[in-house]
């Protein structure tokens, strides 16, 4: 009777059963609506002006565009962890090994090192976003090019490589930092921490379309990356092009990751945090599913972080701190609990 039981509740979709299909759609609904409960917060609580104030709906559109930067955030780091930690076969890893938010701190860093505090300020608009999305994105497509062909096509050696440019580039930038005036170097602080007061709304007509085309992109994807998870054998044997899609989705997590760093500025463990949380409350490895609740948690994570901060307890600039604190401590757990990397 048990058993008939325990046939009956299965299901031939990617859950293994029913109640776990339900529970996964519940836990889906509850992230989403908290994500909309704390933005609602984000853009009317706290306004200095009432509803009725002609002053009100400037305000609110002000505090749009930083909602709208959070989840840009939210969308491309949870996408390109989640795909990045697949292909890889490995869930304490994040996209930012590959030494993006580095380069990062190296270009701007450099800038008012070679040029002083006025051309950091200037160092900002449309043509400056694209110039340092280009230059993360020719850094891993050189990586992937020469890493992922001949001889040296290995995925790990990918990362160590990726690891090692990532510490050279952190150097070099903290060997700058060390020669700049305090006020000099202070400036440049605020610019490197992440935070989505560095947004411009003006990135936003090049930056949305981008971000749901790779977004689109990830999601016809999903199937095959449920097969280049199982591993490059597996995957060759259920006839996978394994080379051509690993080059494809890490080129497309590279945008992301570029897009978001060079929006925001870098968060290094927010990625990873939201990627081990979808894996607890996801009873699946469809890709499919993992993204959806990838994006709810990360758009939950970033938006009540910056409510109760903001809000709550008066301290705007610590939020990316909160964040990276947070993560970090996940992250240690996972790797004393798998003891390994």
């Amino acid at each position: 009777m048990e058993k008939n039981k325990t046939l009956e509740n299965r299901s031939s979709s990617v859950f293994r059963t029913k109640k776990e299909q339900k529970r996964y759609w519940i836990w889906l609904l509850i992230f989403i609506a908290l994500g909309l409960f704390a933005s609602y917060g984000l853009l009317v609580f706290n306004n200095p002006v009432p509803i009725h104030s002609p002053s009100f709906v400037p305000i609110v559109k002000r505090r749009i565009v930083a909602l709208i930067a959070m989840l840009i955030a939210a969308v491309c780091h949870s996408l390109s962890t989640v795909t990045f930690q697949s292909v890889t076969n490995n869930r304490i890893i994040t996209p930012s090994l590959l030494g993006f938010e580095a380069l990062y701190s190296t270009i701007n860093t450099s800038v008012i090192f070679l040029f002083g505090a006025t051309a950091l300020i200037n160092f900002k608009g449309i043509g400056v976003f694209i110039f340092q999305v280009f230059m993360m994105v020719l850094l891993s497509l050189l990586l992937y090019g020469w890493l992922l062909s001949g001889k040296y096509g290995n995925l790990q050696l990918m990362l160590l490589v990726g690891i090692i440019i990532g510490v050279g580039l952190s150097s070099v930038s903290s060997f700058m930092r060390r020669l700049l005036a305090p006020s000099e170097f202070d400036l440049l602080q605020s610019r490197l921490f992440g935070s989505v007061n560095n947004a411009e709304s003006s990135y936003f007509p090049i930056v949305i379309p981008v971000v749901i085309l790779i977004t689109v992109l990830f999601f016809l994807q999903a199937k095959k990356l449920n097969l280049l998870s199982l591993g490059k054998d597996v995957s060759v044997s259920l006839g996978v092009n394994y080379q051509l899609n690993l080059i494809y989705v890490l080129v497309l997590v590279a945008i992301l990751m570029s897009i978001s760093t060079a929006l925001i500025g870098p968060i290094t463990f927010f990625g990873f945090l939201v990627a081990t949380l979808s894996y607890q409350v996801t009873p699946t490895y469809d890709h499919k599913h993992l993204f959806l609740m990838a994006m709810a948690i990360g758009f939950l994570i970033i938006t009540s972080a910056y409510f109760f901060m903001y809000h709550i307890f008066n301290a705007q600039g610590v939020v990316s701190v909160i964040i990276e604190l947070f993560g970090g401590i996940i992250f240690l757990i996972v790797v004393l609990r798998k003891r390994s990397l």
